[in-house]
């Protein structure tokens, strides 16, 4: 049995009229999405996001086919978004954009037993904390990250570019919407950290490291890291969700997750 404890904590920042970020905390599913889109464009692409995997998470999945899962709730969740775009835009809003990256964390097993799904689409990031060190998981899908890859930029200096902010994937009409997935044994990341590029933008990954070493509760490091972004400018909406594995027995193929009770706020996160 899987037992797993979770915090989560959003804002808008200091800079934003809005906060078009939202996320899911309901065990065995974790979700954190930076809406995208002028007006309410990216609240709403980022709410069908968390919609879509709130219903999976209600319906229960097959822990040994939770890769299918994941594609058919994004494949639903871009059918929503694509069929909103089309609608403002016959209603007169020429230009009408609606978009979403989306990181998630699925409780998923194989025939080891109980794995991590990670999945990730855009530049949102998910990080995970193993014997006190911190590794970024995911890889952004960004005009910066391809550069770094091509050797042509710095990591550090990719923190300035003029382009920072391009993403060149996302849940939303046209474009590349395939996400990558990674499979990660749980006793590699007993704590996992998925965010929004308000959280990784503004906190230092050694902050970061700190902070998710130092505060043992995950809805006070959630917390701490959002405080930390809004001192550090808080110059886009900011969303963080800890997740920690608490304890693990067994390799049983039907990974059973139990958790404390959450609020309907805290499962939903920040919905349209």
């Amino acid at each position: 049995m899987v037992h797993l404890n979770a915090g989560a904590a959003t804002d808008m920042g200091l800079v934003r009229a809005a906060n078009q970020d939202a996320y899911l905390a309901s065990p065995p599913v974790f979700v954190v999405a930076d809406g995208m889109g002028g007006h309410d464009g990216g609240e709403v692409a980022s709410g069908i996001v968390v919609e879509e995997f709130a219903r999976l998470a209600g319906v229960g999945f097959d822990p040994l086919a939770a890769v299918p899962a994941v594609e058919e709730v994004l494949a639903k969740a871009r059918e929503r978004i694509v069929a909103h775009v089309q609608h403002r835009r016959e209603e007169g809003s020429i230009g009408y954009w609606s978009g979403t990256t989306v990181v998630a964390a699925l409780l998923a097993a194989d025939a080891e037993g109980p794995k991590w799904l990670l999945v990730n689409l855009g530049d949102s990031r998910i990080y995970k904390l193993h014997e006190d060190r911190l590794e970024q998981v995911s890889v952004d899908h960004s005009v910066v990250q391809q550069l770094i890859d091509r050797g042509e930029i710095t990591p550090d200096a990719a923190a300035h570019h003029p382009e920072r902010h391009v993403i060149t994937r996302a849940l939303g009409p046209g474009g590349d919407a395939e996400p990558d997935l990674f499979v990660v044994p749980l006793g590699s990341a007993g704590r996992l950290l998925l965010c929004s590029d308000g959280v990784s933008g503004m906190v230092p990954d050694a902050e970061v490291e700190r902070i998710l070493r130092e505060v043992a509760d995950p809805r006070d490091a959630a917390e701490r890291l959002i405080a930390q972004a809004l001192a550090a400018g808080g110059e886009d909406n900011a969303t963080a969700v800890v997740i920690d594995v608490v304890g693990w027995s067994g390799s049983s193929h039907a990974a059973q997750v139990r958790s404390e009770p959450v609020s309907l706020e805290e499962k939903l996160g920040a919905l349209p």
